[in-house]
């Protein structure tokens, strides 16, 4: 199984363990106040929305995942999602060392 599957597979397990939060707004309100461990945008997402989740993503040291497509992610985690972020810190760990 390949990294990019055990993103997928680790994305849906964190849904079903309620450790994600989803939505353009609700994740940078969250980004903001220090709960998102670990961001996923879509590959194929907007260029402002993408510019402006790395910039806050650079400035508050958050890793990030954009290798995903809004298929792959929707697919995973059972909604039509853009961006989503983990909000547990073993999740987010994990997705991290699969990022690289």
């Amino acid at each position: 199984m390949t990294n990019y599957n055990k993103i997928l597979n680790l994305l849906g397990i964190a849904r079903r363990a309620g450790k994600i939060i989803s939505g353009e707004g609700i994740v940078l309100n969250a980004v903001k106040k220090g709960k998102v461990k670990f961001l996923l945008i879509a590959s194929d997402a907007g260029a402002a929305t993408t510019k402006k989740f790395i910039n806050k993503t650079n400035y508050y040291q958050i890793p990030v995942n954009n290798k995903l497509t809004k298929s792959d992610i929707s697919d995973a985690i059972g909604q039509s999602r853009t961006i989503v972020g983990i909000t547990d810190n073993g999740f987010a760990r994990k997705l991290n060392e699969l990022n690289e």
